[in-house]
């Protein structure tokens, strides 16, 4: 018997000890996380025939993937899904950036098939839903029909941080900017170009020894503003074979699709 009970005390210590060595990064925790939805809004600078796509979104999470060419890395990702309720086909064509507020930075939306893959098995694993990026969700989408389900396309974007001056890991606040939801621009006194985007933001409790994806809030209200942007228009099309023909610039600006990227304001 006193063999025995040194035994179990002895593999009850073992335990105690390997659950401490366990570091505090929990990349892919599953938690429960609440689905988001934000609705068409007007605001005063809307001009013309402004429409505008529903948008509903997860708070980000976070996962480690080994990357091609960059190593093991900690990603955040977030999911999201678009509904046609304008009753006419548009085409989103989605940018999304990370903005950091109490460690200043700014972080642009990647298409990594890797990181893409490793995150369906996660949200999708039978790949009932399909997961897209911002380039294979540049497709026009019909308009969901009154009293029947509606017709959601769900999308994900993923950010990493490759440079030693930016820490996203580090930040407690952050806003993340959604365009290409809507065909609304805008052009001030200035000549400065602004675009209809909406404003998602966040807060995350933990630190950079604390990775959990559970720390990660939504601070309501989401918002429409209009935003500068800093990029030149006229880049080229979104997608090869893809015609955009229901964005809407404003005079004197190039009417083919605007790329990256937005500047902070």
């Amino acid at each position: 018997m006193v063999k025995t009970w040194i035994l179990r005390r002895s593999g009850i210590l073992a335990l105690f000890v390997a659950v401490l060595a366990v570091p505090h990064a929990k990349a892919q925790t599953p938690g429960n996380f609440n689905e988001h939805w934000v609705r068409q809004q007007s605001n005063v600078q809307d001009k013309g025939d402004i429409w505008v796509l529903d948008f509903g979104f997860w708070e980000p999470r976070l996962i480690t993937v080994d990357i091609p060419g960059r190593g093991r890395k900690l990603l955040w990702y977030m999911k999201y899904e678009i509904v046609n309720n304008t009753g006419q086909a548009h085409t989103p064509t989605l940018d999304f950036e990370l903005v950091t507020l109490d460690k200043p930075g700014v972080y642009q939306d990647e298409v990594l098939p890797k990181v893409q893959e490793a995150i369906q098995k996660i949200e999708d694993p039978t790949g009932f839903l399909d997961i897209k990026n911002t380039v294979t969700i540049r497709r026009p989408l019909s308009p969901s029909k009154k009293d029947a389900l509606p017709h959601t396309v769900t999308g994900v974007a993923i950010w990493d941080d490759t440079t030693k001056e930016q820490s996203l890991r580090d930040t407690t606040r952050f806003s993340i900017f959604v365009s290409g939801l809507s065909n609304g621009w805008s052009v001030d006194d200035n000549n400065k170009v602004r675009r209809k985007t909406l404003q998602l933001n966040f807060r995350r409790l933990g630190d950079r020894f604390y990775q959990d994806s559970r720390e990660i809030q939504f601070v309501p209200p989401a918002e429409w503003v209009y935003r500068a942007v800093s990029f030149p228009m006229g880049g080229g099309p979104a997608a090869p074979g893809v015609k955009e023909t229901d964005l809407l610039p404003p005079p004197n600006i190039s009417p083919l699709v605007p790329l990256r990227k937005a500047a902070v304001k």
